[in-house]
């Protein structure tokens, strides 16, 4: 006899089935009070207090929405510029730039090992002159920039500060945001160039120029979103990311640095998901860690405590098969990521999962957040989900396992130790496949993909002329050189190897780098004659 038969005759009903979250967080069928901590003031406090469960503003978004911020970077710096423009004047509060893997690999475009790879999944950056075009008639002094750059983000922060210079807008008006994260290169994405020591040496450098000379911008953006996006749980995302940013941070006070001349300024960088609760309990559980992990290792004040993020829905999140579906996937990721108090979101557009977005794309990506900023309620109260049993219990659960985890990566000697043992590598990997193995199973769905297909080819979306792009962007690099002081290139270069050496290992003794650098950017050398002398001096980095 069936079960519905059974139980319509008043007979026992099927216990309901096992059910887990994707970081496997068994779930309960219904949660009830003795499932939430009870321990309002330790757990949770108000809002823009200690430990910041809650949120790091007292009114968070009733005082001001989050900052939605579209990630942009395509072909030449003329096109990402007008892209930009398209973004602002549809309510964009903030700008992101995507750079092609060369810049990322400290490659000028004509580079041999270049080839093919110009412009095409970001935009080619050679000089300032290009990031002069990128930026044209965007009033640097008013909106803030971010930038996705890793191994040579001292780079292009330098050429940053040029152009605004070069245009009347001094330092300290800038605002935004460098990547400059490393560490989670080595272990999940790959565009490092140097070695550890003196990349670590430099990303401290930063700081203190920052601190120093660019007080309103983020000199690291410590991203969980790459290691979440090779394959990590939302746990191992929280646990590898802290670890690394506990290593940026005992680096930068051993360089002599007080934490909270700089912590301040500390940004993180998020992934999103669908389980939409497990999400928002990871922000929530995210702020509590990083506050206690900051009070009580460095005995940081309140502003350093804070954890302040960008988060961006999940790319590998979004399918090829029926695309629109990713709609509905950013739609719910979005409410996750507000609910779980993020400072600033970047939307995918539906078909990044066929080619890089279209215009119509993205600017349907910024009405989804501006739909939720504004029609939702969202944005109405400060941690909307605060207090429900659920939420509390998984925000409990999401930072214990969290926190043991990061345990296990500090009794390996830390983050740089745990890279060396791939630890980490080892452990996103597993995931990645459990997670892959559960969608060929079906035990994880994936609407129109395993479940719900409709056996329709992907869409095609038509690519640019690379080879053409590729061309033009060699030209006007090779103008550039024509065209700039030979002498005073050579002699800026010249400054930079002469400092380099105290980089590459534990010297007590390093002078500031940045001024250097900016001193050859300011004559015109690239992205990739500067890094091709740093690689000359510091080596590059081979994994074992």
């Amino acid at each position: 006899m069936s079960d519905v038969s059974e139980a319509k005759k008043g007979g026992a009903k099927a216990a309901p089935a096992e059910a887990f979250s994707p970081s496997g967080i068994p779930i309960a069928p219904v949660y009830r009070p003795a499932d939430a901590d009870a321990r309002y003031a330790e757990q949770l406090g108000e809002p823009g207090q200690f430990p910041f469960t809650r949120g790091v503003q007292p009114t968070m978004y009733r005082g001001r929405l989050w900052t939605m911020r579209q990630y942009a970077g395509f072909g030449t710096a003329q096109e990402t510029n007008a892209r930009f423009k398209l973004l602002l004047e549809a309510g964009q509060t903030g700008i992101s730039t995507a750079f092609d893997l060369p810049t990322q690999m400290g490659l000028d475009s004509d580079s041999p090992r270049a080839l093919g790879e110009v412009g095409r999944v970001g935009v080619a950056i050679d000089s300032v002159e290009d990031m002069h075009a990128l930026l044209a008639d965007l009033p640097l002094d008013k909106v803030s920039t971010s930038m996705t750059i890793n191994a040579t983000a001292s780079v292009l922060l330098a050429m940053y500060v040029v152009v605004a210079e070069e245009r009347g807008i001094p330092r300290g008006k800038l605002s935004g945001t460098i990547q400059n994260d490393i560490l989670k290169e080595y272990i999940a994405r790959g565009t490092y160039v140097f070695p550890p020591e003196p990349s670590l040496a430099l990303i401290a450098e930063t700081f203190r120029f920052c601190a120093t000379e660019v007080p309103s911008w983020n000199p690291i953006s410590i991203s969980g979103y790459h290691i979440r996006e090779a394959g990590a749980t939302a746990v191992q995302e929280l646990a590898f990311t802290f670890a690394n940013a506990l290593a940026y941070v005992q680096r930068a006070v051993d360089a002599g640095l007080r934490v909270d001349d700089f912590a301040p300024r500390l940004s993180f960088f998020f992934a999103c998901h669908n389980d939409l609760f497990e999400e928002v309990a990871k922000f929530r559980a995210a702020r509590r860690i990083w506050a206690r992990l900051m009070r009580e290792r460095f005995g940081a004040n309140d502003a350093s405590c804070k954890l302040r993020f960008h988060t961006q829905t999940g790319g590998v999140t979004l399918m090829a098969q029926q695309p629109l579906n990713n709609v509905v996937r950013v739609a719910v990721q979005t409410l996750a990521a507000t609910l779980g108090g993020t400072q600033s979101l970047h939307t995918n557009g539906y078909d990044e999962a066929l080619a890089l977005p279209t215009a119509e794309a993205a600017t349907l990506a910024l009405r989804t957040q501006q739909i939720v900023a504004y029609e939702s309620g969202v944005a109405q109260t400060v941690d909307p989900l605060a207090g429900s049993y659920y939420v509390e219990s998984l925000t409990d659960e999401v930072e214990r396992r969290a926190v043991e985890l990061l345990g296990k990566v500090e009794a390996l000697g830390g983050s740089s130790a745990a890279i060396d043992a791939r630890f980490f590598q080892e452990e996103i990997g597993r995931s990645a496949y459990e997670f892959q193995l559960a969608v060929e199973n079906g035990s994880t769905v994936l609407v129109g993909v395993n479940k719900f297909a409709d056996g329709e080819e992907p869409p095609i979306i038509p690519a640019p002329n690379y080879a053409e792009l590729e061309k033009g962007q060699r030209e006007r690099l090779a103008a550039v050189r024509a065209g700039r002081d030979a002498a005073a290139v050579a002699k800026a270069l010249d400054a930079i190897r002469a400092a380099a050496p105290a980089y590459a290992q534990a010297a007590a003794s390093r002078g500031p780098l940045m001024p250097l650098i900016i001193d050859a950017v300011k004559a015109r050398a690239t992205v990739g004659e500067i890094s091709n002398l740093l690689r000359d001096v510091w080596g590059e980095y081979r994994p074992s």
